[in-house]
């Protein structure tokens, strides 16, 4: 059960106040810090993207139960969402940045169905919605870095 709650919370980062933004900044520091400079390993970054979010699942579903309905304590869905958000992109401090505010703002507004996501059963409806808020930044950053805006 401890490996649990240690998994979902990031380390313990979902009990400091504003703990999902933390995530993703914890995210994008360890993103930057592997791949600087460079496009990550296609296989490992999809690898680590996956594995995250299957455990994230996995875990989020067994302390929802713990911890009620979408708990604020899980943040691993901030950090897979980041991931996701990342995925198949230069790791340039401008684009991980340009992620970090994307995803941020996706997450938390909710457009475009994202909020629908929600709705699905345990640890699937918790990083679910953080997953297609990493998808919308990915599709956003890419043709940003396709049409090289900046």
């Amino acid at each position: 059960m401890l490996y649990h709650k240690l998994f979902s919370s990031t380390l313990g980062i979902g009990y400091i106040k504003g703990g999902g933004t933390l995530a993703a900044i914890a995210c994008c520091i360890c993103w930057y810090l592997a791949w600087a400079g460079d496009y990550p390993p296609l296989l490992l970054s999809l690898l680590i993207t996956l594995l995250i979010t299957g455990l994230g699942v996995w875990s989020s579903t067994i302390v929802e139960k713990i911890w009620g309905k979408d708990p604020s304590r899980v943040v691993i869905d901030e950090v897979a969402g980041m991931c996701v958000g990342l995925l198949f992109l230069p790791v340039q401090l401008k684009y991980v940045a340009c992620a970090l505010v994307l995803f941020r703002f996706f997450d938390i507004v909710k457009p475009l169905s994202i909020r629908k996501m929600e709705l699905l059963p345990g640890g699937w409806g918790i990083m679910m919605d953080d997953v297609l808020a990493g998808v919308y930044t990915n599709i956003l950053l890419y043709a940003v870095v396709w049409f090289k805006l900046f």
